[in-house]
């Protein structure tokens, strides 16, 4: 049986979008000018490094003749699908953006956007995070997302204040420390 008429259950899943992760309705995305930077950076690369290769690999890979079997020709387009969602994806973020530079904030121990924030806990373990956009968020490296629970606690809080925030592991006291606007890379 031709191709034509069967199902390609596989076509649908390399159609369908990232998945972005949720703003709140009615707000910007929120980045740092080191995570514009970084997304820019990608959106750049793959738009005037990476797909032109694959291009010229896919070009050349369908001058060889029979497609059904040619394997450069078949990764070659689905990369591609991949790097063309990746674009459509950063250039969707990237027009959403509202860059806030913390360094340019000026000196306060409320907690917004972009502050660094040293946190105690119970038990007097002191922990710091810096409240980034959802893209740049890495909790391993102590950025969280500003619509993570964590976050929604701290903003608008000054040093000295106790916030209570709900964590996997269930409700949790911090008091805060120390705020600081400072660069995030």
């Amino acid at each position: 049986m031709s191709k034509a008429f069967v199902p390609n259950d596989s076509q649908e899943s390399d159609e369908e979008g990232e998945e972005a992760s949720p703003l709140p309705p009615g707000t910007g995305n929120y980045m740092t000018p080191a995570g514009h930077a970084h997304m820019l950076a990608e959106l750049n690369h793959l738009v005037r490094v990476e797909r032109p290769e694959v291009v010229n690999v896919v070009s050349w890979a369908a001058g060889n003749g029979d497609r059904s079997e040619n394997g450069d020709y078949i990764y070659g387009k689905k990369r591609l699908r991949e790097i063309d969602r990746r674009i459509r994806f950063l250039s969707k973020r990237l027009e959403n953006a509202v860059v806030v530079d913390p360094v340019a904030r000026e000196a306060t121990d409320r907690v917004y956007f972009g502050a660094t924030v040293r946190v105690a806990d119970e038990g007097g373990e002191e922990c710091v995070y810096s409240i980034v956009g959802i893209d740049e968020a890495d909790p391993g490296r102590g950025r969280i997302s500003w619509i993570s629970p964590l976050a929604r606690a701290l903003l608008k809080a000054e040093t000295g204040d106790i916030v209570r925030f709900q964590s996997p592991g269930g409700l949790r006291e911090l008091e805060i420390v120390e705020v600081a606007y400072i660069a995030i890379d």
